[in-house]
């Protein structure tokens, strides 16, 4: 669907580097051939997500990193597949450390490892054709100090060659697929111009909540002590003080 809107596709499937070059395949022939932008410009892109953990030490790196990782994993399929969930009262973590034993690890192949680990899991990212990466690294109980230390190994050590072949990379993209840009923006059937009387008209959340009396006591005198702050009136001076506009307009003209 994203090939065919002409938008770009993030995908939060975890999917091995070897797999993605069906995914990839799939979607470019689909925006080759089929594409009419939703928009007015296109956004021809493949970003996947995968898990970041990088130290010298491979087993630090998978100490700190591992279950973060395996954890995400996990909230994400209690919330999109198996689980029940009660707010406030269901402790996700602490199922997730009673189903630890039974969860795939988490290492070298996902993201997890040592600089040149990550290294050889990236390029094979780019080998399949995906255009971005996105770190899964805030998950479970890790650390922000270990994050930051990742990031700088990573700038330091990684990044620098993906960084100088990326340029390249991204110039062969827009030529080959200038063309298809073309054709697809060209199947692309124009709107006709809304009138004026066909576009809803929105109420400002503050004033609806003054003028239905809805809000409670306590919106109202937020709202109050927030427009004092902001030195902002409450009420449009345009339609309840019409002698202001019209000076106003003179002082203008």
């Amino acid at each position: 669907m994203a090939a065919r809107y002409g938008i770009g596709a993030l995908t939060f499937a975890f999917v091995d580097p070897r797999e993605a070059r069906q995914w990839v395949d799939d979607y470019y022939r689909i925006f080759k051939e089929e594409c009419v932008p939703i928009g007015h410009a296109v956004n021809p892109n493949v970003a996947m997500v995968t898990g970041f953990s990088l130290h010298a030490d491979e087993a630090e790196s998978r100490r700190r990193g591992e279950d973060g990782l395996r954890f995400f994993r996990y909230g994400l399929a209690h919330h999109y597949i198996f689980g029940e969930h009660q707010p406030g009262r269901t402790d996700i973590w602490a199922n997730f450390e009673k189903a630890r034993h039974a969860l795939p690890p988490a290492g070298a192949d996902h993201g997890i490892g040592t600089p040149d680990q990550l290294r050889t899991h990236l390029r094979q990212f780019e080998e399949s054709g995906v255009d971005q990466t996105v770190f899964i690294q805030q998950g479970g109980r890790n650390k922000h100090e270990h994050i930051c230390e990742a990031l700088e190994l990573f700038a330091k050590e990684v990044m620098p060659e993906f960084r100088q072949r990326e340029i390249a990379r991204e110039k062969r993209k827009q030529e080959e697929l200038a063309p298809h840009v073309e054709k697809a923006m060209a199947r692309k059937q124009p709107m006709k111009p809304m009138r004026d009387e066909e576009i809803p008209v929105f109420v400002a959340l503050g004033r609806k909540v003054a003028e239905e009396g809805t809000g409670t006591e306590r919106q109202k005198q937020n709202a109050k002590l927030w427009a004092d702050a902001a030195k902002v009136t409450l009420s449009d001076p345009l339609r309840h003080n019409p002698k202001a506009s019209v000076k106003q307009q003179e002082m203008d003209s």
